[in-house]
């Protein structure tokens, strides 16, 4: 805050204090939006390497070896445009909010990618089993988008708030839609699907419902329209195969089955692409908008709008309840000046609080997604289940008591500190 150190203290520093600090956030978060959005292209090109080494291993490297390179430089350029703005990001002077658990999410992003190198190696040599390849490639993409949901938790500017929800759900349930590709390929290059595969597909269809769901509550509505016309085009051959998969063992079907599967689900993945820049953009415009309109107040303000203190008095204001507007009059206090400062102070609160009740909106649905995701982790640290298996079980519990999942993950917490230790742990 920069004010003059005179005494006694301006009402009119501290306001004009209030809103630099929101200019200094809306900054940070036009960084972060901008950081999103090359998250996003890195994870879509990462995606698209981890569907090429999929049909190359599961074909035993008589198909896309030829694209690997490409697919691997891609991902190398998009990850050298996350890295440079990371650098702007942490030369930033101004504090970030919640900038601990954003570095560290940072940290394990750019850990995790520091697996690529052996794993390609690993993979033109058909060193690497085709599920550990996936789950390699799985577990870096995880750790990008824990980065974007780390965005949106920290963001509190509730319209930003909103678009970050709706691109990190998205983006989540394009991932999921990347897996079931995996999975579908491997199984159709096998001709055949396991029971353990069925119950993934399954999952992966029930998580890709639940996560554009979200995204559809907190979209804007063009990015909307663009989704419901992508579900209105014909896909009855990708429900066909997708059925295949989910129901059939053995299969009857061609043997070029496989990649007609990757052609389909990778045409779908694209589609999807289109709609997430669509989601970036609103992100973008979002934040660009915010940032403007609290510049020109603070401009405003300061070309003479806040009333400047005299020597011989000076007003004291004290918060009241949203509704109460009259002023504190005492002994020493100036009414000409504590008029109009009354006004433009309880116009800053009644906006912040405003804003403070949008975003409690978003809040709520980060808020549940974190209660469901720690419920499973104790659903995998005492019983030794997968995620997947975690997240079934959790839903077989809520659909027998007919309660919420949030309703089921939250009395799981609630009990958790008198669990038995999970075996292992001292």
């Amino acid at each position: 805050m920069s004010r003059n150190h005179a005494f006694p203290p301006s009402a009119g520093d501290f306001l004009l204090a209030s809103k630099r600090c929101e200019i200094a956030v809306l900054q940070q978060l036009l960084q972060m939006g901008k950081l999103v959005g090359r998250i996003s292209q890195l994870i879509h090109v990462l995606q698209r390497e981890r569907g090429t080494v999929n049909i190359y291993l599961c074909s035993q490297g008589t198909l896309f070896g030829e694209r690997l390179a490409g697919r691997a430089q891609d991902v190398e350029q998009a990850e050298l445009a996350v890295q440079r703005l990371l650098v702007q990001l942490d030369d930033n002077s101004a504090p970030l909010v919640s900038a601990s658990r954003l570095f560290s999410r940072i940290a394990c992003a750019l850990y995790s990618l520091t697996a690529l190198p052996k794993l390609r190696r690993q993979v033109q040599q058909r060193e690497m089993p085709q599920p550990v390849a996936m789950s390699t490639f799985n577990d870096i993409i995880s750790s990008l988008l824990a980065l974007v949901f780390e965005a949106a938790d920290a963001c509190v500017e509730p319209t930003t708030a909103r678009a970050l929800l709706a691109m990190f759900s998205f983006m989540q349930g394009k991932e999921l839609a990347g897996q079931e590709r995996a999975i579908g390929s491997a199984g159709f290059a096998a001709r055949r699907f396991d029971e353990a595969s069925h119950q993934q597909l399954l999952m992966l269809i029930e998580g890709q419902e639940r996560c554009f769901h979200t995204f559809i509550e907190f979209a804007d509505q063009p990015s909307r329209d663009q989704w419901q016309r992508m579900q209105q085009q014909d896909d009855r051959e990708f429900e066909r195969l997708r059925r295949i998969a989910c129901t059939q063992g053995q299969l009857s079907e061609r043997a070029d089955s496989s990649l007609r599967w990757f052609e389909i689900t990778s045409a779908r993945i694209d589609l999807m692409k289109h709609i997430e820049d669509r989601l970036e953009e609103a992100l973008m415009t979002s934040c660009r908008h915010s940032l403007a309109q609290a510049q020109r107040a603070l401009v405003t303000d300061c070309a003479g709008n806040v009333p400047q203190q005299t020597k011989e008095s000076y007003a004291v204001f004290v918060a009241s309840p949203l509704g109460d507007t009259s002023p504190l009059v005492g002994e020493g206090i100036n009414p000409r000046l504590g008029r109009s400062m009354l006004e433009l102070i309880q116009q800053q609160s009644q906006r912040l609080q405003v804003l403070s009740e949008e975003l409690a909106t978003a809040r709520a649905t980060l808020h549940e997604r974190k209660q469901i995701e720690r419920a499973k982790g104790l659903l995998m640290q005492h019983r030794g289940l997968t995620e997947a298996e975690a997240h079934r079980q959790l839903l077989n519990m809520a659909m027998n008591q007919n309660r919420r999942l949030i309703d089921i993950a939250s009395a799981m917490l609630a009990v958790a500190d008198i669990l038995p230790p999970a075996s292992g742990t001292p």
